[in-house]
């Protein structure tokens, strides 16, 4: 069952002779469970769909569907409930807060939903995560890839439905960037969620059920 329907999508910035079409005609659908991997050179759309997807921007023409609802009905206070409760994001930079332990960080998005962390699941997460030994570590006091794993954890909190990933690993060595990516692959498929991952690693890009080509702002192959 599709968990991400995108009909018709389109999406141009600015107007008239300056105008830019960023997309073209995107019809896409996703299950729940399933690892899209979306590749394509700069510039090709490949995050502006993403932040599409996540609500972050809207699109010029055509709808999206989370879990069969259509973000381009939803008000901006709605779409930012349905960022904190039904996906989580990791980025490229990993943005954790720097007063904050390993710990807080994670918890994070719990609590900006006025919530509390369920404590046997905090405690698998970070365990899963293999950050037992740093979790009241504040993130100047971690490598990268430990920082990542913070940053993957923190998407997991409100365990979503999906996860949306912008070159995850993009600041890491090869050899952790794999492990970033096992991690992050495991930890989506024991809870059943939606991975959709922007990268330009061939190696990474073949861990995914499907690779989803972009060109000009138009799926080239899927």
């Amino acid at each position: 069952m599709s968990i991400i329907n995108v009909v018709n999508v389109g999406k141009v910035y600015g107007k008239g002779p300056n105008s830019v079409r960023a997309l073209k005609n995107i019809n896409l659908k996703i299950d729940k469970g399933e690892f899209i991997a979306i590749v394509g050179a700069s510039g090709s759309g490949k995050s502006t769909l993403l932040n599409i997807l996540g609500g972050v921007d809207r699109a010029t023409e055509g709808d999206v569907y989370i879990d069969k609802i259509n973000l381009g009905e939803l008000s901006e206070n709605d779409i930012s409930l349905l960022r904190l409760r039904k996906l989580g994001f990791v980025f490229q930079l990993y943005n954790l807060i720097p007063v904050l332990t390993v710990e807080e960080n994670i918890e994070m998005p719990v609590l900006l939903d006025d919530g509390t962390m369920e404590e046997n699941y905090k405690e698998e997460l970070i365990k899963m995560l293999g950050l037992d030994d740093r979790k009241n570590h504040l993130p100047s006091e971690l490598s990268g890839g430990q920082q990542q794993r913070v940053a993957i954890g923190r998407a997991l909190a409100n365990k979503p439905d999906i996860i949306l990933a912008d070159e995850p690993t993009g600041n890491l060595d090869s050899n952790t960037a794999m492990d970033v990516m096992d991690l992050l692959k495991y930890i989506t498929s024991k809870y059943n969620q939606t991975l959709v991952l922007i990268t330009h690693d061939e190696k990474i890009a073949a861990m995914a059920d499907r690779v989803i080509t972009i060109k000009d702002g138009e799926i080239l192959n899927d």
